[in-house]
């Protein structure tokens, strides 16, 4: 007796789960196969569609829009519940007049000039990270270059080097014209005989002389590659570098994160930004889906699966001060760990204790308005990233606006244990620490700055955290909430390898929408009624 797909498929996730219910219709080609979530969005509409079976998407991050938007295609009607009245969670940029509310009850209000902003999260998109890029076009995001890196920032460590900067360029230059002279010379004495023939000893110092812009005899005695003490000009105005700073106060500046940092995949040039902030990307899906998909302000209280195989999520709106229901074939959930464990909800109990359990980093953020010092002759630096030892971790220079009158300066973006560390100190402290550390990579410009606003994403409500902080990417928690509770699945940048990145934010999601197709074309119940 012949067996027909659909019967096939139900048998596969009788006997397997969802996933592998999944992994079957990629098999028969009833899905865009998993590899296709590297270029572009999953194509559900080819499967059939969701047919007007009704989700719930909790949060208007950009992984719950995404989703809405991709659903939406394939015909499933989707309401988005967003506690806050802004919609793209961890993006947010800030500007004058916002408010800065933490879950210690402070406020602060900014008093940017018009014009500036802080991204108080994401603030930067490198160029392989298509799945937002590719949002940014089909949504009509216009964006720029964000100047990640620039040699003629900073490194300070206030114990090494007299408490000096060192500038990028000469300590990237310094460092690999010493190191080339040392691997020279143990190639010339024989240090590599085993590994090396003799062409390739010659061919390795002939590139090392180039690559470390080593004298004649193989010494490094400086190069214009680490910056000139005197700049060429007309007549006698010849170019004379700087003298190489020494192997031993390199090593002792201890800042070789921030000498590599513009190595890691994620921050390569080129990198970009949008135009007048992060926030234009949330804007945009917000502005697609429209105000009867994305309901704001309402706070998600309860999450209750239906005996029909559905789901109940009962939610405050704030705005009209009313306790009301939805009910929905499936939910997504997009809400950050920390805030779900504290929602009642009936997961399973492998579910509960693993949201439970999750770890989040803190983040903090502390930004200051003042003149655009760091553009001028002394220091030329237009936009990148200075670093410092310590737990305010860099000073970041704005890529927008060059030349203007004003731009806002980052003095701290720090994360993980170091965020810990600075916010053991008062708000007023941490952001006057700032200020001794801008002071001393730029002496006489500390009083310069003016109007900080500081965000700690430990305290910002409806996030408590800027993103997991598992130790390991075998966890296996990931994997468990990598999959649905029954009607209910999961989705943000805890359930992708990116990091906290909007790139991986999204690319969970589209994973969930996948499986959640999947789950509703098995054959899940329909909900008989749904009510807003």
């Amino acid at each position: 007796m012949p067996v027909s797909r659909r019967s096939f498929i139900h048998a596969v996730g009788a006997a397997g789960g969802y996933g592998a219910a999944f992994t079957a219709m990629q098999a028969l080609g009833l899905l865009t196969p998993t590899s296709a979530f590297a270029g572009a969005p999953p194509d559900l509409a080819k499967g059939g569609g969701g047919k007007g079976a009704k989700v719930v998407i909790l949060g208007a991050g950009v992984a719950g829009m995404a989703a809405a938007w991709e659903l939406g295609k394939a015909g499933y009607d989707c309401t988005i519940l967003e506690a806050r009245a802004r919609t793209g969670g961890r993006v947010w940029t800030v500007r004058r007049g916002d408010a800065i509310e933490m879950t210690d009850g402070s406020r602060q209000v900014c008093a940017f000039d018009e014009g500036q902003y802080m991204n108080a999260g994401a603030a930067r998109l490198p160029s392989h990270h298509q799945i937002v890029l590719g949002y940014c076009r089909e949504l009509g995001v216009e964006l720029e270059v964000e100047v990640n890196s620039s040699r003629s920032a900073l490194l300070l460590n206030t114990e090494a080097n007299g408490g000096k900067p060192i500038q990028m360029r000469t300590a990237i230059n310094d460092t690999r014209g010493h190191v080339s002279e040392l691997l020279a010379k143990a190639i010339n004495k024989g240090a590599l005989d085993q590994e090396l023939t003799a062409d390739d000893k010659q061919r390795m110092v002939a590139f090392l002389k180039t690559y470390g812009d080593l004298s004649p005899d193989l010494l490094y005695k400086g190069s214009q590659r680490s910056g000139l003490r005197i700049e060429p000009g007309a007549g006698d105005e010849k170019a004379t570098p700087f003298d190489p700073v020494s192997l031993k106060a390199l090593l002792d500046e201890d800042l070789w994160n921030g000498v590599l940092f513009e190595e890691v995949i994620d921050m390569q040039a080129t990198m970009f930004q949008p135009k007048g902030g992060m926030d234009a990307i949330p804007h945009a899906f917000a502005k697609a889906l429209g105000p009867k998909i994305i309901k704001r302000q309402c706070e998600v209280r309860q999450i209750r699966k239906t005996a029909s195989g559905g789901v109940r999520v009962a939610y405050r709106d704030k705005v009209a001060g009313k306790d009301l229901t939805i009910d929905a074939d499936y939910c997504l959930s997009t809400i950050p760990l920390p805030v779900l464990a504290g929602i009642d909800a009936d997961f399973s109990p492998a579910y509960k204790a693993a949201i439970a359990r999750t770890p989040y980093r803190d983040a903090i953020k502390i930004a200051w308005q003042a003149p655009r010092f760091w553009e001028g002759p002394k220091y030329q630096i237009y936009g990148g990233l200075s670093f410092v030892k310590g737990p305010t971790n860099m000073v970041w220079y704005p890529s927008y606006g060059l030349h203007s009158k004003t731009g806002v300066i980052l003095g701290a973006y720090t994360g993980g244990p170091a965020a810990t560390e600075l916010a053991r100190l008062p708000r007023a402290a941490q952001i006057e620490h700032t200020r001794k550390i801008i002071e001393a990579m730029h002496p006489g410009c500390g009083k310069l700055l003016e109007k900080p606003m500081q965000v700690q994403w430990a305290a910002v409500p409806y996030s408590l955290g800027i993103g997991v902080g598992w130790a390991s990417e075998d966890e296996p928690d990931y994997h468990l909430l990598g999959q649905p509770d029954g009607p209910i699945h999961f989705a943000g940048e805890y359930l992708s390898h990116v990091g906290a990145w909007q790139e991986g934010a999204i690319r969970s999601a589209h994973r969930a929408i996948v499986m959640l197709d999947a789950q509703h074309r098995k054959g899940s119940p329909v909900t008989a009624q749904r009510t807003i």
